[in-house]
């Protein structure tokens, strides 16, 4: 047997580094910065425990671009780095010298929001600079030193003549990259990754008017100051305490993250977890409606302030993804790029958490102010059904707060309706019938008619009801969800088991057989029924089970179940009680009786918007013929 150790080449490795790293080359700048960045808090922590007497100042990280000499400058006032410093952190690929600072002060600095992990983000300067030099002097009274690498395993080190702490990275930007050289796109990839770090970052100058003296002429001119222009936030929201932090504060913030978002969100919830994970952010609620096809990729991962991505799957549970917002957590797994998570079990229990965490807040407001609730819910009913859905923790959370509207527009939980409907809308077995209307337009004659029964109707009108009401029902057996236009109406529209027909068995016989030899059209199935007076002679239902099953396929679950393809299929229900029924039947004039069942059966196929194209055409011939 042979063992031994694995030789990894730098000749080999360092321009993988270079080129593969990061998939894109834009990264380098987050990264320098983020350098920067864990060099301040390094040090400003250091202070903070007395292991310096250093003055900490108000430091800041400076980008400067020299378009002429193709060149760009980041400059940081941290700890800095002596020379034997620069050796062991900068020559050695894969040291992390923030990994090394977390460990030596584990205790005290676990809460210091320094960022680095892997120590290869340095390398990424490389992927647009053909030379890269170090100017650094450290908090320690040691010299300053200068290293110089182009791009190749050979580096320079000698002293320089800086004399102030810090340290300022040159990058020497190559041929192919001086895209990076316009100002334009340096302030695209601040405002993209920077735009939140915890040191102030400033690029240029901008402009800001002078007071305008007191004695000042009519014609008096505002003159100008250069001032520095920091281009970020350090202290956003999210990084604050809920308490401290008002409703205004929150909409400012929604807008700075989405300036180009005018319509206000309709509420937020911050998160805030410090066990057995870190985890902080805010999540808006926008008004979403019943638009499934809504944009996700609103919310942006960050870690420590770092801006990661916008791909939050997996971290934010899926049905959450529509809304928009923050999540930084330091806990989060992220690749060696920092660009996407890694597999983990913490993921998980992250996702668990805000899962519970937004159901306990939609809770608290439903709580706290119902009518407020009730007003909202229509903008945000498909985030909640669709977490029912996809969310087994939701779905045990959100009884207390789903909402299931009437057609008269109030509101009503699932255990206000068993209550609500118990006492007059249960079948022969005792199951109760809970009705609803998909749409109160095309419905309407079905909702009038389970009105004047004194039956109520729900309104669930969301693309992915059908789904919702199936998994309902699986997790209650004792009720059953029935559209009022579907086959199942029985309830709705028969008068009862011992309900008289006017017509014989061999009357109702020979209607039937007239009625289908008139119709001759396989996807109309008709049925004769002894109904009462005030029903229509001729009503169009649905068998329940097979347009549930059509709309789940059309909405999503058409590979679950196999059916996106299945044909329209309708119950003609002739009441045999009806004066026209009994017209049709007695009519010794074929071209008469087939004139009125064609006219009774598109009526009612336009009460049901089923009636178009030549159909339609010739429905309006035989009326105006009809009237004549």
């Amino acid at each position: 047997m042979t063992t031994g150790k694995i030789n990894v080449s730098v000749e080999n490795i360092f321009p993988l580094i270079k080129k593969f790293l990061y998939s894109d080359h834009e990264i380098f700048l987050r990264e320098l910065i983020s350098n920067g960045t864990d060099a301040t808090l390094k040090l400003k922590h250091l202070t903070s425990i007395g292991e310096t007497n250093v003055e900490y100042g108000n430091p800041i990280i400076e980008i400067k671009v020299d378009k002429e000499g193709k060149k760009i400058h980041i400059i940081d006032q941290g700890l800095g780095m002596t020379a034997d410093e620069v050796e062991k952190y900068i020559n050695q690929v894969a040291f992390s010298g923030a990994e090394e600072f977390l460990d030596k002060y584990k205790d005290s600095a676990k809460d210091s929001g320094i960022i680095g992990h892997f120590g290869l983000g340095f390398y990424s300067a490389f992927m647009v600079a053909e030379k890269v030099e170090i100017f650094t002097k450290s908090y320690k009274d040691e010299p300053a030193a200068h290293w110089t690498c182009d791009g190749s395993p050979e580096f320079t080190l000698e002293p320089s003549d800086k004399t102030t702490r810090g340290t300022e990275i040159v990058l020497h930007v190559a041929e192919d990259s001086l895209d990076f050289l316009e100002e334009s796109k340096i302030k695209e990839l601040l405002n993209k990754y920077n735009k939140f770090m915890p040191i102030p970052i400033q690029f240029g100058t901008k402009k800001e008017p002078l007071p305008k003296p007191e004695d000042a002429p009519e014609d008096y001119k505002t003159e100008y100051i250069d001032v520095a222009n920091f281009i970020n936030n350090p202290n956003p929201a999210w990084t604050k305490q809920p308490a401290d932090l008002s409703d205004e504060d929150y909409k400012k913030f929604y807008h700075e993250l989405y300036p180009m978002q005018f319509e206000e969100p309709l509420f937020n919830i911050h998160l805030n977890v410090d066990y057995p994970f870190n985890l902080t952010g805010i999540l808006y609620f926008p008004k979403l409606g019943s638009d499934m096809q809504i944009q996700k990729d609103k919310i942006q991962l960050y870690q420590n302030q770092v801006y990661v991505t916008d791909n939050v799957e997996g971290i934010v549970p899926e049905f959450l993804t529509m809304l928009k917002g923050v999540i930084d957590s330091p806990d989060i797994p992220l690749n060696v790029s920092r660009s996407g998570l890694q597999a983990d079990s913490n993921v998980k229990k992250i996702s668990n958490y805000i899962t519970r965490k937004v159901a306990d807040k939609l809770k608290a407001l439903f709580t706290d102010n119902r009518e407020d609730f009730e007003k909202k819910w229509n903008d945000i009913k498909i985030v909640l059904e669709y977490g029912m859905l996809s969310e087994p923790k939701f779905y045990e959370k959100a009884g207390a707060f789903v909402l299931y509207p009437t057609v008269d527009e109030a509101f009503l939980t699932l255990e206000e309706i068993k209550e609500k409907f118990a006492a007059n809308q249960t079948d022969k077995d005792g199951k109760l019938v809970v009705l609803y209307a998909g749409n109160k337009d095309t419905q309407h004659s079905y909702i009038q008619t389970a009105k004047e029964k004194g039956y109520e109707v729900l309104l669930l009108d969301s693309p992915i009801i059908s789904h919702l009401i199936q998994k309902i029902e699986g997790d209650n057996s004792d009720l059953t969800f029935v559209r009022v236009d579907s086959d199942h109406i029985d309830n709705l529209i028969k008068k009862d088991e011992n309900a008289i027909s006017k017509l014989s068995d061999e009357e109702k016989e020979s209607l039937k057989t007239t009625l289908e030899t008139i119709i001759a059209n396989a996807t109309y199935s008709v049925q004769l029924e002894a109904l009462d007076s005030n029903s229509a002679p001729f009503i169009i239902t649905q068998p329940e089970f097979m347009r549930r099953m059509k709309e789940m396929s059309q909405s999503g679950g058409g590979g679950m179940f196999g059916m996106g393809n299945m044909p329209e299929m309708y119950n003609l229900v002739v009441n045999t009680n009806s004066d026209l029924a009994s017209a049709i039947l007695k009519s010794e004039d074929k071209s008469a009786q087939e004139n009125l069942v064609k006219q009774a059966l598109d009526l009612a196929k336009l009460s049901q918007n089923l009636l178009k194209g030549e159909a339609l055409t010739a429905f309006v011939k035989r009326s105006f013929e009809l009237i004549k």
